[in-house]
């Protein structure tokens, strides 16, 4: 790998951390440049605006989520288990604090004031993720394992928002078993009695 490629993907590393600290808002190129020890110039060089970065972080973003998925569907095959797997991922997240927010719920959060192509790109981002589980709910419920109050896809409405709002609780209350406290009933409501 390059020293440019080196360079770009510790910018997006930094930008991504800054982001879930901070927000959209909260972090310059400066405080980039500080962080990996490089000069604004060189972030310029490779993101010629704070824009372009972010974008190119939330496209990479979903990009590792869509190879993440494609290798959750490869490896488990049952939906509720991907549900709870794909849960677990997020708890473990929250637990360690290292990549502890999807950055795309932030960003979300943010909307009224992203530039219109970031919000492109986290639209996108939900669009693939609502996709994805939208088919393990009917996958659930066509195969008899997940027990449905709603259509597939408002469920995966449903889904989507517990898991980013329990994201949500664990940060305010300042406790990582909080995610698992909200979406372990969830899971549990939703496996399908004999």
């Amino acid at each position: 790998m390059s020293t440019s490629s080196n360079t770009s993907d510790g910018i997006l590393r930094c930008a991504q951390s800054l982001i879930v600290s901070g927000g959209y808002n909260g972090f310059s190129y400066a405080d980039i440049a500080k962080v990996i020890g490089i000069r604004n110039a060189s972030i310029h060089h490779h993101f010629p605006s704070k824009a372009i970065l972010v974008r190119t972080l939330v496209t990479q973003y979903r990009e590792e989520m869509q190879a993440g998925i494609a290798n959750l569907e490869h490896s488990v095959s049952d939906p509720l288990e991907q549900l709870r797997a794909y849960a677990k991922f997020w708890e473990v997240c929250i637990a360690d604090a290292s990549s502890s927010f999807c950055v795309c719920a932030l960003l979300a959060s943010e909307m009224p004031i992203l530039p219109d192509e970031i919000a492109l790109e986290v639209r996108a981002h939900f669009r693939v993720l609502s996709t994805w589980l939208t088919s393990v709910f009917a996958r659930g419920a066509a195969q008899g394992s997940l027990q449905l109050t709603e259509p597939p896809g408002v469920e995966a409405e449903i889904f989507m928002a517990a898991v980013h709002g329990a994201m949500l609780s664990a940060r305010a209350y300042g406790d990582a078993h909080m995610f698992g406290a909200i979406i372990n009933p969830l899971l549990a409501r939703l496996v399908r009695q004999g």
